[in-house]
């Protein structure tokens, strides 16, 4: 019934005039009426103690498929400027035939140092026979998140048999799981393969140590750990803490999982990776210790509107709760405290990285998805009546020897911990909230097809050497052709730069953009999509783009060769003289 509600939303649901709260606004009302009724039957499901297995999977999956498979069945477009960068790094490996260097792609060549993840999408590309990612990639949140499935369920079942628990853990994690790295990204795959990593080395690697192990499991674990390193620059090092503080636990104290990931990580750090990390030392090495500069986000990220900021608040209130609701759970169950303690030092293991780096004022999202899988499982138990919550194999340990004992009857009392309703109602408010916190910036991460239209016919017609100059790089196809073709995206100048353009736009840009030698030219590109980023991300608000755009519209420097109803393609023509308010 609930897959029928979200069907019959689907067909109801017009994106062709977003507003600032997304697909929330969006959406047919009986999308929330489904995702509830699916929400109540997974806690009826998962309570029932004779309900077959397979019920809280087929509830799973079906959460999955209102979270992540809406967007890719109501837009008709893939999302994500960032999905559509990864898209032209696969394009470019493609044309290229091979990895370049700094001097030949510029910064761009970040990419083809951590190549693993584009690579395999090159592959990918060339074994369906398709023309690029994006006749796919709108699939890849469903697909990246359906990876997870297996090695979180391997990890709960670590540490218990009760199958409520290891459910709702799983429910849990993916309504939490907000912050959307499960993109076309090579975040979404290390992250799976993080999990796995984790999986092998909690179910393979306890006990004590030089305890033998298959040659099957150290080629699985050594093939993931360099699988991991090659395609992502972040990963690594969350394993690589993962794993220490995993040595930390007493029935973890074999070593080899955490000396093999380091090896590997700085062997290719100090090879492959040197050029990157070369460049970008001096400024890592200024953000250690610097907590409060890494965790804040600085001009041009501070949500701004009604709808940006409910977003926000939407994502912190539900990252919020589910730690509350963790550290309930290890407050109130000590005997799974204890038994699951190297759960709950992966929960804590990614919190150094504040002191770390600020991972361009990102880290305090990849903190959270790092721990959400820990805290999932003690935010689980927090929601669940007293049950099975160990390891068959570590009770039979225990219990070996000893009389049984019978306990006591306890009295059931009334509240969150043995209630129905209120977890009830704290698993719905979580479950709806993460349809605002994760598609409530689709004004911003939504490009129509004219929006896509307009800016392949620019790239189309634009020379080898050419510039294109916009607001931000929030539009579709933004790296594409970036081995022959620079960009310059003028709002990431610093604010003086940007209070000048917004004071005299056409003379102050065109002076920008005028040392492009032929046959290269000079394009500026302003969409619907810059301006949403814009004004949402609290930069410059519409009033002024639109001063920018009427300023270079009445400029006989700049004239117009594309526009359609998402936005428009000027070229600077060559001057015949000094450029009206140029500084000499």
């Amino acid at each position: 019934m609930a897959l029928a509600l979200w069907t019959y939303a689907l067909g109801r649901t017009d994106v062709s005039q977003l507003d600032d709260f997304g697909l929330v606004s969006a959406v047919h009302p009986a999308f929330w009426a489904g995702l509830a009724l699916l929400t109540g039957g997974f806690w009826s499901t998962v309570r029932a103690p004779h309900r077959a297995q397979g019920w809280p999977a087929a509830y799973v999956v079906g959460l999955l498929l209102m979270e992540r498979a809406t967007q890719a069945l109501v837009y008709p477009t893939p999302l994500y400027a960032w999905a559509w960068k990864h898209d032209a790094v696969v394009g470019h490996l493609l044309t290229a035939g091979g990895l370049q260097s700094e001097a030949e792609i510029g910064d761009m060549s970040v990419y083809d140092q951590w190549p693993g993840f584009f690579a395999a999408q090159a592959a990918l590309v060339r074994l369906l026979g398709v023309d690029n990612t994006a006749m796919y990639m709108a699939w890849w949140p469903l697909v990246s998140s359906l990876m997870l499935l297996l090695p979180l369920l391997l990890i709960y079942r670590t540490f218990t048999t009760d199958r409520r628990l290891i459910w709702t853990a799983v429910w849990l994690f993916y309504a939490a799981n907000w912050v959307g790295q499960d993109y076309f990204s090579p975040q979404s795959v290390a992250f799976a393969l993080h999990l796995g990593v984790l999986a092998v080395v909690l179910r393979r690697y306890g006990g004590r140590p030089g305890r033998p192990r298959t040659a099957v499991w150290t080629v699985l674990l050594t093939a993931l750990l360099t699988t991991i390193v090659v395609t992502h620059q972040l990963t690594p090092g969350m394993l690589v803490v993962s794993l220490l503080a995993l040595c930390l636990a007493r029935r973890y104290r074999d070593w080899a999982p955490a000396a093999t990931a380091v090896v590997l990580f700085l062997a290719w750090c100090l090879t492959a990776a040197l050029p990157f990390l070369s460049a970008a030392m001096p400024d890592m090495i200024r953000s250690i210790g610097d907590i409060g500069g890494n965790v804040e986000t600085g001009y041009g990220a501070t949500p701004t509107g009604t709808g940006a900021i409910a977003t926000s608040w939407a994502a912190r209130l539900l990252s919020g709760s589910v730690l509350l609701l963790a550290a309930l759970g290890v407050l109130r169950r000590p005997v799974l405290r204890r038994r699951a303690l190297p759960l709950l030092l992966i929960a804590a293991a990614p919190l150094p990285m504040f002191v770390a780096s600020s991972y361009g004022s990102e880290m305090i999202f990849r903190v959270l998805m790092f721990m959400l899988p820990g805290a999932a499982f003690f935010a689980g138990a927090a929601l669940l009546p007293r049950g099975r919550t160990l390891s068959a194999g570590l009770t039979a340990r225990e219990t070996a020897g000893r009389p049984a004992v019978p306990h006591p009857l306890r009295p059931r009392l009334p509240g969150l911990a043995y209630g129905v309703w209120v977890p009830l109602l704290a698993l719905l408010a979580g479950t709806l909230a993460f349809v605002p916190a994760y598609s409530g910036k689709d004004r911003i991460n939504y490009f129509p097809p004219a929006e896509v239209a307009l800016v392949r016919d620019l790239f189309d017609r634009a020379p080898a050497g050419s510039l294109v100059v916009a607001a931000n790089r929030n539009y579709p196809l933004a790296y594409e052709a970036y081995g022959s073709v620079d960009h310059y995206w003028f709002l990431e100048d610093g604010r003086d730069h940007v209070d000048r353009i917004v004071r005299s736009p056409a003379a102050t840009l065109a002076r920008d953009m005028s040392a492009v030698e032929p046959p290269g030219r000079a394009y500026l590109l302003i969409t619907r999509g810059q301006v949403a980023d814009s004004e949402m991300n609290g930069r410059l608000d519409g009033a002024q783009l639109e001063r920018v755009r009427r300023s270079v519209a009445a400029s006989p420097r700049f004239r117009p060769v594309a526009e359609n109803s998402a936005g428009t393609v000027w070229v600077l023509e060559p001057a015949a003289g000094p450029v009206e308010g140029a500084s000499r």
